[in-house]
């Protein structure tokens, strides 16, 4: 399984447009410089008022499905 590790600072006021309807996903470059389209409602459980921030471990598939995504810091 592939992994890549993301480092996401979204402060709340960002965010915004996610709950306007506008927007449904995040780019976030993993830190070997590889673009990421992700889905925002994979990391509601990480939303504070603050926003999301931290570090994140994103595993996939060969085929590019998502499988698993946790904070790591």
């Amino acid at each position: 399984m592939q992994s890549l590790v993301l480092d996401i600072a979204l402060p709340a006021e960002r965010l915004v447009a996610v709950y306007q309807g506008r927007a449904n996903r995040i780019m976030a470059t993993s830190r070997d410089g590889r673009r990421v389209s992700l889905p925002v409602h994979h990391l509601r459980p990480y939303l504070t008022r603050e926003g999301i921030h931290g570090s994140f471990r994103l595993e996939f598939s060969d085929t590019g499905e998502l499988k698993a995504l946790m904070r790591l810091a």
